[in-house]
């Protein structure tokens, strides 16, 4: 019996030896592979830099359309929202009234006409009849006064017609500038005019139209140093090569900036509480208009080309840092790199400063990178296609 007992025993043990060497062969930690990532070094090309800033834009022209004289509307001739040229007719007042009166001062200026003939006739007779002692010379000077009171009563005859042709002419509201017609603000049958010049309507012109944006003093010295050197050269002159600054433009749903144009006129000095300068520019926006007055705007002056370091803006990330990129070094070890950006071109992004033209930049794969962990590293163009790499 006891060494039956024994037997068991020792078949026991083994059997439990076997058990916990096999749950422990089962539960030991086998470390995933490391992530596969795509790197790529950053593209080195020639950029154009540019300088960039905010503005709004400004319509070329607004004017306000009055009635210049009193009357009764009695048509328009415009349709709201019409293309205008200069002196077209908008809207035409009652004119009855006026060109009676342009009658009536015609009549007073023929009057005028007849009463200086009649003066300047008898002044005729009595300078000949002074010479042969017919009259006397007081007679004759009496004449010559007649004679000229009769000429400056044609004179006033003449400015008042010359007036109430001018107010007659104003029966006829015409456009001031080339433009758009606002809403009209009167209507057919209203009185204008009386005691104030009525406010008919309004006509913008957008074509061309201003976008005006503020420079900083940095900005502005190193824009005078880059386009106006000193030279000997007259104010218009200066002006002229002002004008001639290249601007690009682009809307706030634009990709870009598709619209060109340049540099109109800059303000008289910086402004002192702000420490910038406004800066206008001009830019094509033919009919029907693109470009609205007051619209947010994108502006920016192209500078010199110089060679620059660029990746794609999906390799770019954020934190509280600021912008950065993953790095794989040759350790294939990830590493966080600050790094400070310029200028968009493209679905790229000019990296200034924080890599180097060496550097493996992750540009797929990043969410599966941690900075200080390791990676399996793919070049771009030899994981071109792979699914695996296409992740984010």
């Amino acid at each position: 019996m006891i060494e039956r007992a024994r037997a068991s025993a020792v078949v026991l043990a083994i059997l439990s030896s076997m058990v916990f060497s096999s749950c422990s062969e089962r539960n030991e930690y086998v470390p995933p592979p490391p992530p596969t990532v795509t790197v790529s070094p950053p593209a080195r090309e020639k950029v154009t830099e540019y300088m960039e800033f905010t503005g709004r834009t400004v319509a070329i022209a607004s004017v306000e359309v009055r009635a210049r004289v009193k009357g009764f509307l009695e048509s328009q001739r415009f349709e709201e929202g019409d293309v205008v040229q200069k002196d077209d007719v908008l809207f035409i007042i009652d004119p009855s009234e006026y060109r009676a009166t342009v009658d009536g001062a015609q009549a007073s200026v023929g009057v005028a006409e007849a009463q200086l003939g009649l003066a300047e006739a008898t002044y005729q007779r009595m300078e000949s009849a002074v010479k042969t002692n017919a009259v006397s010379k007081l007679e004759a000077l009496e004449s010559e006064a007649r004679r000229d009171a009769a000429k400056a009563t044609l004179a006033e005859r003449h400015a008042a017609l010359a007036r109430v042709k001018l107010d007659l002419d104003y029966t006829e509201i015409r456009a001031p500038i080339a433009g758009t017609v606002g809403r009209r603000l009167v209507d057919v049958g209203d009185l204008v005019g009386a005691g104030e010049n009525t406010l008919v309507t309004t006509i913008v012109q957008y074509d061309p139209i201003y976008a005006d944006f503020d420079m900083s003093e940095r900005d502005l010295l190193a824009l005078m140093k880059r386009r106006l050197p000193r030279v000997e050269e007259s104010p218009k002159e200066r002006l002229e090569r002002i004008r001639k600054i290249p601007l690009e433009m682009g809307l706030a749903n634009d990709e870009g900036y598709p619209h060109s144009g340049h540099v109109h006129v800059a303000d008289q000095g910086l402004d002192p509480e702000t420490g910038t300068l406004l800066l206008r520019g001009v830019f094509p926006n033919p009919h029907p208009p693109v470009i609205l007055p007051g619209l947010f705007v994108r502006v920016r002056v192209p500078g010199d080309e110089a060679e620059a370091l660029l990746v794609s803006e999906r390799a770019l990330g954020s934190d509280q840092g600021g912008k950065y990129l993953l790095v794989v070094d040759k350790q294939n070890v990830v590493q966080h790199r600050s790094v400070v950006v310029g200028q968009k071109l493209g679905g790229r992004v000019v990296i200034e400063s924080g890599i180097e033209p060496h550097d493996s930049v992750i540009v797929k794969g990043i969410l599966r990178a941690r900075p200080g962990g390791k990676v399996t590293p793919q070049d771009q163009e030899a994981s071109a296609g792979s699914p695996e790499a296409s992740g984010g």
